[in-house]
């Protein structure tokens, strides 16, 4: 995902062709085994109870991080891997994706509102300066005024009083409270069932970042080239677009990491394999389409477990008022639910998990995964089973019809009606997948073309979707809830990471209900997150794809490590060598 790809040479094109037409035929799979069933997985590795001190690991990744190394501004999950090593927040998630405390502990007043924060003390930034409550008062002030570049408003926003002081009413924000150097108190404006889980956890360090205007930190040095934290390694050198050096943190609040470094380092996907065999990486995502090649190798050891993650085609419906931030319904190309209908039925999705994620995957027609209760049973949901035929009746009703006899339909006005479809450049399979719906689209009469001519280069394809950029009528996504799947975030109307901008005041109440006091009530938040859930299938603002499996390849010299629905750099200061 380093650089723009090319397109396929012509028997590269017929090869992906012959694959994909294969597993729409039920042809034989790849020889690894399915995870359809939710069969036996391993998500912890080899461990030991008397790790050795030492050593260097290297923690591989397919993609160049954007450079954006602080938790309040980055967007880029190879930003993320990197940060998860340097920072850590008030609060982290046990297996089972229960809230537990980590830099803080905390009390909860009888309404409900008002939350208590008491820091443990002695936790340092890597500068030598103490983690303190006034950070954390920075932090909120920071997000919530008018200059910040980040996408984490929506995090403090619920904060009492914080709307008033990003609209320059008042000086400080009213429900933000430091008692003590290692105390505060947050005051919210409602009470949310997941108020704990959506406050933003991650700090910032006021006295490192003192002197430079808030507009200006994320492009700041101290965040690009010299940023710290709190966590079990330090950055000691960062090339841009190849590599992040970390070190230990002799003072880590949590005792020494074992290890002495860790590289997380830029990786071609298509040498990834050959790189693990020769001990050149000991950590790496390992993309379905490679399983192959590197579940054969002897010196690697594969973990496996389900993630909270989705794939999905976004619709575009508007753009986003930044100045207001609003979204505006705008785009007509999509209006008609039928049409929507009509793209996801012409989609063959088993196929393309058997051709394109070596069966790596789960058909799903929700944006909540099922590692989370609140998901719905698959049962109550429309399936949407490919139906090419039921597709191009839809399309029919809908009015879209080929009046010109050229094979594509027109619109109910007669106009060519075409779509521009977006997907990011990244392994040769990413290709073959963009041509798979690509084809799927145009087979039933809607024509169909790739945005740009190409793949676009990932930091590229994600600025365009900020930007609401007209090329991209749909496009391909993947989302990671983390550990809550609160959909306000992505599917609210207004919301920032709305990227298709769509605006639905039954959605958004529905969204609202399941986040209330009554939600409180287990039953009444599943009852209700299953019906926004139903909506959302009926609807299909955006087509659910499947959902991921999370996939490491760990060395085997690597001990103690494990990993989540979110990520596998948990407790890093655990992880050592054998050599």
């Amino acid at each position: 995902m380093m650089k723009k790809k090319s397109f396929l040479s012509l028997v590269s094109i017929l090869l992906v062709l012959s694959l994909f037409l294969a597993a729409c035929s039920g042809g034989s799979s790849s020889s690894s085994s399915s995870n359809k069933e939710g069969g036996d997985t391993k998500t912890e590795g080899a461990k030991t109870d008397k790790p050795k001190d030492g050593g260097t690991i290297t923690y591989g990744i397919d993609g160049a991080p954007e450079g954006v190394f602080d938790f309040s501004f980055y967007q880029g999950e190879y930003d993320a891997n990197v940060l998860q090593f340097i920072n850590e927040g008030l609060y982290d998630y046990d297996k089972e994706i229960k809230i537990q405390p980590n830099l803080a502990t905390w009390k909860i007043s009888d309404d409900k509102l008002t939350y208590t924060f008491k820091l443990k003390e002695g936790v340092k930034w890597h500068n030598g300066d103490e983690l303190t409550a006034d950070d954390f008062k920075y932090t909120y002030e920071t997000i919530a005024n008018k200059d910040y570049t980040g996408p984490r408003y929506a995090n403090v926003e619920i904060i009492k009083g914080a709307q008033e002081y990003h609209d320059g009413k008042a000086d400080s924000i009213a429900g933000v409270q430091v008692v003590d150097p290692h105390t505060f108190k947050v005051t919210f404006k409602d009470v949310r069932v997941n108020n704990l889980d959506t406050l933003w956890a991650y700090p910032m360090p006021k006295k490192y970042y003192e002197g430079i205007a808030v507009k200006d930190l994320q492009e700041s040095k101290k965040v690009r080239q010299e940023p710290i934290g709190v966590g079990p390694f330090k950055v000691k050198k960062v090339v841009s677009g190849e590599y992040v050096e970390l070190e230990r943190n002799d003072n880590y609040w949590q005792g020494k990491p074992h290890l002495d470094k860790v590289v997380v380092k830029v990786i071609d996907p298509s040498v990834a394999a050959g790189a693990l065999k020769k001990n050149e990486i000991d950590v790496l995502s390992v993309r379905p389409a490679d399983l192959g090649q590197i579940n054969k190798l002897d010196n690697i050891e594969l973990l496996e477990g389900k993630a909270s993650i989705y794939s999905y085609i976004g619709l575009r419906f508007g753009h986003r008022d930044k100045e207001k931030g609003i979204s505006v319904d705008d785009y007509d190309k999509f209006k008609d639910k039928k049409v929507r209908q009509a793209l996801m039925y012409a989609l063959n999705r088993p196929a393309m998990i058997k051709a394109f994620m070596n069966d790596k995957a789960t058909v799903s027609n929700t944006v909540i995964p099922s590692v989370f209760w609140l998901a719905a049973d698959s049962k109550d949901l429309n399936q949407y089973k490919y139906n090419p035929e039921k597709a191009k009746k839809l399309l029919a009703e809908a009015g879209y019809k080929d009046v010109n006899g050229d094979g594509f339909v027109e619109d109910p006005d007669g106009k060519p009606y075409k779509i521009s479809f977006g997907h990011y450049a990244g392994p040769a399979n990413f290709e073959g997948r963009a041509k798979a719906i690509i084809q799927a689209w145009n087979d039933i009469g809607v024509k169909t073309e790739l945005a740009s001519g190409s793949l676009i280069e990932f930091n590229l394809y994600n600025e365009m979707k900020e930007n609401d950029d007209k090329s991209l009528d749909a496009f391909f996504g993947s989302w990671g809830t983390g550990y809550d799947p609160d959909p306000s975030i992505t599917w609210g109307s207004n919301a920032e990471w709305n990227h298709g901008r769509w605006i639905n005041k039954e959605s958004d109440q529905l969204i609202k209900d399941s986040l209330s006091e009554k939600a409180f009530d287990d039953k009444y938040r599943k009852d209700v997150s299953v019906k926004w859930q139903k909506l959302f299938n009926e609807e299909l603002p955006a087509l659910p794809l499947w959902e991921n499996v999370n996939i490491y390849a760990v060395n085997k010299r690597l001990k103690n490590v494990t990993m989540d629905p979110d990520t596998i750099i948990l407790d890093s200061h655990k992880w050592s060598v054998t050599e």
